[in-house]
Order: C-alpha cells, then sequence, then structure tokens
C-alpha cells in the first residue's frame, strides 16, 4: 500500500479555508481555474508528516505499532492556517501558525516511525510544515518564472496574484489531537485526483496502555 501520515484540520478549519479559497478564485473549487491552477479536493487537504511510499501488508502493521508509540510521545498542540507561497512554482500551499514546534515533533515521530520499520526514507524536507491547496500547470509555471525574470515591468502572474490575496489568511485555531496514517490511491479520487483512506488513527499524548482501557 501507498501509505503516509498527516495532521488533518477539523472540517470548521477547512471550510473556512474554502470559503477563502473561493473568493480569490472565482468559486472553482476542484479541478482547472482560469489562472491555469489545479485546486486539491478540500477532502484530501492535510499537513503532511511523513510519505512512506509502498510498504508491503507484512510491514503495516509494525508500521502502525511505531506510529502508535511516536504519537503517543507527542502532547497535544494547536494549530492554526496561516499565509501562503508557492514552492518551485509549481505547488500553491497555505503555512501554519501557532505551536508549530509541535508539528515538527509530529513529523520527527512520524519519520522515525518509518525508519524503524525500514519504509523508504521520506525526501521531502518537512521544515515548513504546510497545506497544500493547489497545483500550478507546465504552462503557468513556465509563464510565472519568465515574468519573474522580468519582474521590472511590474507585471504579476495569476499565480502570484493569488499567493498575494491569500499571504494575510488567518484561519481558526485548533487543538491537534491525532495523527491519521492514509492510504494513498492516485487518480482513484474526485477529478482523477488521488484518493486517501484513512488506515488507522493515533491520538497524541496517550500512551498505548491507555488507549486500551
Amino acid at each position: 500500500m501507498r501509505l503516509f501520515a498527516a495532521v488533518r484540520p477539523p472540517e470548521r478549519a477547512l471550510e473556512h479555508l474554502e470559503l477563502a479559497l473561493r473568493a480569490v478564485h472565482g468559486g472553482a473549487a476542484v479541478g482547472h481555474s482560469g489562472s491555469g491552477v489545479r485546486w486539491t479536493a478540500p477532502e484530501n487537504r492535510h499537513l503532511t508528516a511523513a510519505f512512506y511510499g509502498e510498504v508491503s501488508d507484512g510491514l503495516v502493521d509494525e508500521l502502525v505499532d511505531e506510529l502508535r508509540v511516536g504519537a503517543a510521545s507527542v502532547p497535544r498542540f494547536e494549530l492554526r492556517l496561516r499565509g501562503a507561497g508557492v514552492f518551485a512554482h509549481r505547488t500553491l500551499w497555505i503555512g501554519v501558525s501557532g505551536d508549530v514546534d509541535g508539528m515538527h515533533a509530529v513529523i520527527a515521530a512520524a519519520g522515525s516511525a518509518g525508519e524503524s520499520v525500514g519504509a523508504r526514507p521520506d525526501e521531502r524536507v518537512r521544515s515548513r510544515p504546510h497545506l497544500t491547496v493547489g497545483r500550478i500547470g507546465p504552462a503557468a509555471a513556465a509563464r510565472d518564472r519568465g515574468r519573474g525574470r522580468g519582474r521590472a515591468t511590474g507585471e504579476a502572474s495569476p499565480e502570484t496574484a493569488l499567493v498575494h490575496a491569500l499571504a494575510l489568511y488567518d484561519g481558526p485555531a485548533w487543538e491537534v489531537d491525532e495523527v491519521v496514517l492514509l492510504r494513498s490511491q492516485p487518480g482513484e479520487g474526485r477529478s482523477g485526483g488521488p484518493l486517501y483512506t484513512p488506515v488507522e488513527r493515533f491520538p497524541l499524548g496517550v500512551r498505548a496502555d491507555d488507549q486500551a482501557l
């Protein structure tokens, strides 16, 4: 199974974000908008803690056990979605504020769990926790890079304008109380996107023996 660990904001935080996104892109929530951005499905939005890739069925139970222990070592903490940016002219994201150190602790625990069972090393740098909201198409990304080289003209790309519009976004705070292990099935979700299915949930700050009570 293709697996990853993540923190998913509660519905009220995701709905608040969706209203903000609709305000800046005209209501095109999923698929391509006129700006060349393919917006992610709201149900797929999350903060990735670790990506494990393909994990054999025989290792899934071991990974679950390691994640349970790792999550138990991290106290609950508070986050909120805030600000925006673009990675490599392609990935449009919303950042986080609040107890970001708590999120880094989750990332470290999830990464260690994967290493313990021999899962594929997560090659992504997770130093900036974020939630991906859209992917900029190749043509639009190339156009944006070209505008970057000619920035003296003062012409901003639609993607840059979106980031500027979302730069001051500040969502509601919530308590992060669990980490979720999710299965990813590329192409099986809405509008040809991935389908994410929860495999197991792990409460933060709860010892394994207490979970059994």
